[in-house]
């Protein structure tokens, strides 16, 4: 009897979300109702001072100062990186925001912002899921992003469509936009963007880091 050699199937990709989607099913879904939004922001809220309390959460200053280039041709440097020590990483996922201030232009009023940004953390730390963000600054477009690694894609969604209210009160709010990246850890795709392709994901953009210049 003739043997069939099989050849095996290369590994389906996974779909990227938000702004980074092929496909409607998996474009920027959006935000909570105000009423869910609030409640998950308290629950952070809540959970975040037990952090601290525990002191799981720290600033380590690594990626501080480091610019990241983007795919349409901005770049913006490091500011903050916030950690939660102990978070799980069970299936990890890339979560990259962005959007732009209203209002502010002068450098002294962004640098005021990025101080305040500080006291935010409460309202984001004790999203489940989080394992870390960066905070940079803004681009020559005025754009700011938060890049951060999560240890579930639907849990980066669910923080996502939270925050879009609090960003909504400082922000344009057609500035504010999303996309996660299923499989991937963070730090790997910014020494090595090329690892994006590995996800079903549109053509770059706002969102997509490129490699560092040598």
């Amino acid at each position: 009897m003739e043997t069939i050699e099989r050849v095996p199937l290369a590994p389906m990709k996974q779909r990227a979300r938000g702004a980074a989607a092929r496909s409607e099913g998996f474009a920027e879904q959006p935000p909570l109702p105000l009423a869910a939004a609030i409640r998950a922001l308290l629950r952070c809220a809540g959970r975040t001072t037990i952090l601290l309390a525990q002191r799981r959460v720290r600033q380590p200053r690594a990626h501080v100062g480091r610019t990241i280039r983007f795919h349409d041709g901005t770049s913006a440097a490091v500011y903050r990186e916030t950690v939660i020590d102990d978070a799980p990483d069970t299936a990890p996922a890339v979560l990259v925001v962005g959007f732009r201030l209203r209002g502010i232009r002068r450098e002294w009023a962004h640098r005021v912002f990025r101080i305040e940004s500080e006291l935010n953390t409460i309202l984001f730390a004790g999203f489940p899921g989080l394992v870390s963000k960066l905070w940079l600054r803004a681009d020559h477009q005025q754009t700011y992003r938060g890049v951060y690694q999560w240890s579930d894609p639907d849990l980066a969604v669910e923080y996502v469509r939270a925050l879009w209210w609090v960003l909504a009160l400082v922000s344009e709010r057609d500035s504010i936009h999303y996309a996660v990246l299923p499989g991937l850890v963070r730090d790997e795709v910014l020494d090595d963007p090329s690892l994006i392709d590995t996800v079903d994901a549109a053509p770059g953009g706002w969102w997509r880091p490129e490699a560092p210049r040598i």
